[in-house]
């Protein structure tokens, strides 16, 4: 049974960048285990709620809260919010060339979870079964970051580090941008096995309902103008393709 405590705590949150205010007071509440959905229109705040959440310099909290596990994240620099279990997928990750993957990879897990944990067997075989499930080929490994990766390798590497660092909070910004309908499938199927049935939460911020449909979140909010105007389940999406915002203006 998982913690009284929700594990992402969001209240009244005000936040913007060079003195536009783009979130309005908003709310919301992940717990353990579960996987939560940010839908809007360009402009509405998805992605400013993922980067204040993460600490980005650019972004400027004006008043609220932000909590993971009961720890207040806004006082933390963003690396120490990434070493406490946040993690960010990027709407447009950078290469890096010159770094392997496999690399990369260890030294990522290497400084989350241990130096201890990177070097032995466990990580070995999770980074095996992992790069399976997600239908990565083992060549992968030895190829530069993101150096020449198509938009669904790019998705499928991000996923792979979610799989392989398990953090307390994924944020997935438009993870299934660049992706075919087998890309969303696999994709999806990486993410409910990292949180479902877990002590992580993810919240995934999309324009669109398909990756949505297989991984059936817990809740769905939709943001118009920097305000959560609507929670719901899995059917609020379907609603929004049927009818678009509109509709969720006036409520």
């Amino acid at each position: 049974m998982g913690s009284q405590t929700p594990l992402l705590n969001i209240e009244k949150l005000h936040a913007g960048i060079d003195g536009v205010e783009i979130l309005k007071g908003i709310d919301l509440k992940i717990n353990e285990g579960e996987i939560h959905a940010i839908m809007g229109r360009n402009g509405s705040g998805k992605t400013t709620t993922a980067n204040v959440v993460m600490g980005h310099p650019d972004y400027e909290v004006d008043s609220g809260k932000v909590t993971l596990s009961g720890t207040d994240l806004l006082n933390l620099e963003p690396w120490e919010r990434a070493r406490s279990g946040v993690f960010l997928s990027f709407q447009y990750p950078q290469s890096v060339p010159g770094l392997q993957v496999g690399n990369f990879l260890r030294k990522s897990v290497s400084s989350v979870l241990g130096e201890d944990f990177a070097k032995g067997s466990e990580f070995r075989d999770k980074l095996k079964s992992s790069i399976e499930e997600l239908g990565i080929p083992r060549s992968f490994l030895s190829r530069y970051v993101n150096d020449g990766f198509s938009g669904g390798e790019k998705k499928r590497f991000e996923i792979l580090q979610l799989m392989l660092l398990r953090p307390k909070l994924a944020i997935l910004d438009e993870t299934d941008s660049g992706l075919d309908i087998d890309g969303i499938k696999t994709v999806a199927a990486g993410i409910k096995a990292s949180i479902k049935g877990t002590t992580s939460g993810a919240l995934i911020i999309t324009h669109y309902s398909r990756i949505l449909e297989h991984v059936k979140p817990d809740k769905v909010h939709v943001l118009i103008g920097g305000e959560i105007v609507a929670t719901g389940g899995y059917e609020l999406a379907i609603e929004l393709e049927e009818k678009g915002y509109d509709w969720l203006k006036n409520k």
